[in-house]
């Protein structure tokens, strides 16, 4: 039998699996995400198989009951464009193109050393990771003043927040109808039993079936709609974040700020681990 080196799988099938997760400029698979959801179906699936057949838990009205009663009454609560929007955010959940905020600090540092050596105008030539950043240094070609940019800026950032946020109320809303469609299901499901009592051996079967609704709404809720709207909530923070790092940045290049001192002001949106390391590599560079 071939035999690897010690340390093979790490240096060699990581780097390949990572390179297969990730994407173009930072886009990434949230593993998190992914293995969470997809664990927790497994986890319920393997109940289910284990317990009694699967087919008993198989409801066709009660599935209509759930997802598209819920669906219809979330929509009630929105507009249509909201609504349609939120499930195109919803991939955000699972996939993300924010860079690493060390890595943004070294590309504004970048930025400001280039504009503090070369000017302005060389940074027609730079290759910027977000469009967000770009928009920035945009302003900054066009020779915009501090407050101007401060302005236009801030209310980008505020137009994105906002339109993240209604994709979290969506599926958060998701989350609150659904266990009280599954359970409006389950006393629709209770009083069609209770009418039709002439068999006592029907009563076991269609008291089953009367609970799938009430079974289908927690697990939509609960392993679906909950987590996206929080992951979401979470990407919505980090965009946030890194945003109002980008305004501080290029607001103190348009202001001539020395890029140690810039890197230094941006220190501050590291972890304070993270932050202590690289206040030891500025002492070592000077």
């Amino acid at each position: 039998m071939a035999r690897f080196p010690e340390g093979w799988v790490l240096d060699q099938v990581l780097p390949e699996l990572r390179g297969a997760i990730s994407k173009s400029r930072g886009l990434f698979v949230d593993l998190a995400t992914l293995l969470g959801l997809v664990g927790a179906s497994l986890v319920i699936g393997s109940a289910i198989v284990l317990g009694a057949s699967s087919d008993v838990f198989l409801n066709m009205p009660s599935v209509l009951i759930v997802i598209v009663g819920s669906l219809c009454v979330v929509l009630a609560k929105f507009s249509f464009a909201q609504f349609l929007g939120a499930f195109k955010v919803a991939g955000r959940a699972f996939s993300f193109k924010l860079p690493d905020t060390e890595e943004m600090i070294t590309e504004v540092i970048d930025i400001a050393n280039t504009a503090r050596k070369q000017g302005v105008l060389a940074l027609e030539e730079k290759t910027i990771s977000l469009p967000f950043l770009e928009q920035g240094v945009q302003f900054l070609l066009e020779s915009q003043p501090a407050e101007t940019i401060e302005k236009l800026m801030q209310k980008e950032r505020l137009m994105t927040l906002d339109r993240n946020r209604w994709g979290a109320k969506v599926f958060r809303a998701l989350a609150d109808v659904g266990p009280a469609m599954g359970m409006i299901g389950t006393i629709v499901g209770l009083v069609q039993m209770l009418s039709n009592m002439e068999d006592p051996k029907s009563i076991g079967p269609a008291m089953a079936v009367a609970l799938l609704t009430t079974l289908y709404g927690a697990m939509m809720a609960t392993m679906f709609a909950s987590p996206i709207a929080d992951k979401l909530e979470l990407r919505m923070t980090e965009e946030a974040r890194m945003q109002a790092l980008i305004i501080d940045a290029v607001i103190a290049i348009q202001e001539g700020r020395n890029p140690r001192v810039i890197e230094q002001m941006l220190s501050s949106y590291l972890p304070p681990s993270k932050r202590d390391q690289s206040g030891d590599a500025d002492a070592q560079r000077q």
